[in-house]
């Protein structure tokens, strides 16, 4: 839990603090990135106080670690989530979060943000050749302009021995 007194704010509708800290939240991961455990995530929010709820407004920063879905090397990088989310003492399920009178918990917030800005297929470059561009290349032989026809699927091969010149019913 990720508890914030807001009993103040909420005196007065309209007002607005700023929420700045560096947090550590565990188990955020998905199946191709994750945040690594004890890393710093850096959030940067302005809550504001509405005549029946509240508003959080700002920037979620967190590293993650994957690997890259073409050559399988680790990938390290972070990225920035901007978020705008209402809280209200009853939360309509899937749209807004919870709160009470003088307090709300920005952790269920900041987990769903970051999970949902992990990247589901990370790339080291965007160029990456993948595993091994020697012995799988991922390019089409010739130039741009060349058509590779396809290889022919060796169970319609017997179709090519079939002849339907008319001159040949005539013999």
């Amino acid at each position: 839990m990720l508890l914030v007194g807001i009993g103040d704010l909420r005196r007065q509708p309209g007002t607005r603090s700023r929420y700045h800290r560096q947090l550590i939240v565990p188990g955020l991961e998905i199946t191709s990135a994750h945040v690594p455990e004890g890393a710093e995530i850096d959030v940067d929010l302005e809550l504001e106080a509405l005549s029946n709820g509240l508003v959080a407004t700002g920037t979620i920063t967190v590293p993650w670690l994957g690997e890259c879905r073409r050559c399988l090397a680790p990938v390290e990088s972070s990225t920035s989530v901007e978020v705008r989310e209402i809280f209200e003492p009853r939360p309509v399920d899937g749209e807004t979060y919870k709160m009470s009178e003088d307090a709300v918990d920005l952790e269920p917030m900041i987990r769903d943000a970051v999970l949902l800005a992990l990247p589901l297929a990370p790339l080291c470059a965007e160029d990456c050749p993948g595993p091994a561009p020697d012995a799988f290349p991922t390019g089409v032989e010739g130039g741009p302009d060349e058509v590779v026809d396809p290889p022919a699927d060796p169970r319609w091969a017997a179709l090519g021995d079939l002849n339907f010149d008319s001159s040949a019913e005539d013999d």
